[in-house]
């Protein structure tokens, strides 16, 4: 009984893939095909946009704290020049976070 079960299997299966092939059209699977290969083109060149966009603001944000970790220097010198030690050290911690987040972004570019 299990062979004549298989046979009847086999025959079936053979009958759907016979059918499934003569209904398929190589042109319309060629052409959901490139519409698919179009489709993830588009979404490369998307990721491409956004990773160049990221890093263009990551070098404007080291810009800005290169800018910002020498005012601090400029800070801590003139409030030397008169003589307020508590504002040269404000303006030094100041430096030294900002020296933190430039490594940071550094590592991140």
């Amino acid at each position: 009984m299990a062979g004549i079960l298989g046979r009847i299997s086999t025959i079936f299966k053979a009958k759907i893939t016979a059918s499934l092939d003569a209904a398929e059209n190589p042109n319309e699977t060629l052409d959901l095909s490139y519409e698919q290969q179009v489709e993830q083109l588009q979404k490369v060149r998307r990721g491409i946009a956004d990773v160049v966009t990221a890093k263009a603001r990551l070098q404007l944000q080291l810009a800005h704290l290169q800018q910002d970790s020498g005012r601090f220097d400029n800070q801590a010198r003139q409030a030397l020049a008169a003589n307020r030690e508590d504002l040269a050290r404000l303006s030094l911690s100041r430096k030294a976070d900002a020296a933190q987040q430039l490594q940071s972004l550094q590592t991140q570019v």
